[in-house]
């Protein structure tokens, strides 16, 4: 049977997966000396990496490359952090960089460095993001340890500046290997607690390795998801881990801590106390002031009212008069009405019928003031004082 032929591509491709998928492979440091360093016009780096028996080709792009801070050239002694893979096209092996230390400072200093960066340029540490701490907060989580006196520091110092808050306490170990996890879900049950106002995660001193997972990135996480303000309190004042840096505050010691998470109750009792005189000082001015206003007004009322009274008489006088002389022209006015009432009755024909005569008028109503007027058989009507006759014209004698 003829022996399989693979073809090139699809080994190299095999290489690759191969070593990508090698835990052993990934995501590790390698130190040596930097050799055929070269920069390209597209921003990637290029070199070697060599000890006194060994070569290894690195690749350190542009989008990991930009945050370096420490420069680069042939002969420096560096630790580099990345993962090896094969370049298909050339089936080349090379470490595809991700960070790079200088050799000196150390290994747990160097994987400091390399998640502060990574973690920098995710926006975790932005000053944008830091929230301020409540004013008066009524319940306060701690993620400690139970047995450490640090939680006892933390009691003490909170029980004298503010003993109304109520202490919440999520229980984590603070070192070894199931620290960072168990402090990460202790910092998300005291999230899930709708009543917390504010949470201290904290630590006493120890050695970079004791404190080492406060760096680790499940606990780092678990605080930037923290929904209320959250402050570290890791180790002594010289010490930092990344826990202090995506925290909103960081304390130098635990007690500190508890002295920034809350007031102090004599201090807020002066300030009640200032308030309170300002308020009787300002509320006895307002009231001073009231009852020079009201004095005012009740000084414009009375001349008010005493205009008032002396308009009143003026106007009862008026009308007085205007009733006098309103009776007096009613009278002329009645006097007049009868006069002419007399002349009008003297003058009227009625009067005049009164005294024998009648009024001689046709049919129609018309007066006759002529006989000529008249022809035998006219009819005509004859208007006494005391009603109306029909009459004819008869011929005369």
């Amino acid at each position: 049977m003829p022996p399989e032929v693979y073809p090139v591509s699809q080994v190299t491709r095999y290489l690759r997966e191969m070593v990508e998928h090698d835990h052993n492979l990934t995501e590790i440091w390698v130190g040596g000396e930097i050799s055929n360093f070269s920069r390209a016009s597209s921003g990637h780096i290029y070199f070697t990496l060599k000890d006194g028996s060994s070569a290894l080709r690195c690749a350190f792009f542009r989008n990991r490359n930009t945050g370096q801070q420490t420069p680069l050239a042939d002969g420096q002694s560096v630790m580099v952090y990345g993962s090896l893979s094969v370049y298909e096209q050339r089936g080349e092996l090379s470490f595809i960089v991700d960070f790079v230390q200088p050799e000196g400072a150390g290994a747990l200093a160097a994987e400091f460095e390399r998640r502060r960066a990574e973690f920098e340029a995710e926006g975790l540490f932005a000053l944008e993001r830091k929230r301020a701490l409540p004013v008066f907060p009524q319940r306060i989580g701690v993620v400690t340890s139970p047995t450490s006196a640090v939680f006892h520091d933390i009691c003490d110092v909170l029980a004298r500046r503010w003993p109304l808050a109520t202490i919440v306490l999520q229980p984590a170990p603070v070192q070894g290997d199931r620290a960072p996890l168990a402090i990460a879900e202790a910092i998300r049950a005291v999230a899930r607690d709708r009543g917390i106002d504010v949470l201290i995660v904290a630590r006493g001193g120890g050695s970079a390795e004791d404190l080492w997972a406060f760096n680790e990135e499940a606990v780092i996480r678990a605080i930037f998801a923290c929904p209320v303000p959250v402050i570290s309190a890791v180790g002594h004042e010289t010490d930092t881990t990344l826990a202090d840096l995506v925290a909103d505050l960081r304390a130098p010691t635990p007690s500190a801590a508890a002295e920034l998470v809350a007031p102090d109750r004599v201090a807020v009792g002066r300030q009640m106390d200032g308030l309170a005189s300002y308020v009787h000082l300002q509320l006895t001015r307002r009231l001073t002031r009231h009852r020079e206003d009201t004095a005012t007004h009740r000084r414009t009322l009375t001349r008010a009212l005493l205009q008032t009274g002396l308009l009143r008489e003026r106007v009862q006088g008026r009308v007085a008069v205007l009733e006098r002389v309103w009776s007096a022209t009613h009278r002329q006015a009645e006097y007049g009405v009868e006069a002419l009432s007399a002349r009008l009755r003297a003058l009227s024909p009625l009067a005049t019928l009164e005294r024998g005569y009648a009024i001689v008028a046709r049919e129609d109503g018309m007066p006759v003031i002529s006989a000529a007027g008249l022809a035998t058989g006219d009819r005509v009507r004859l208007q006494f004082a005391d009603g109306t006759q029909p009459a004819r014209i008869e011929p005369g004698v």
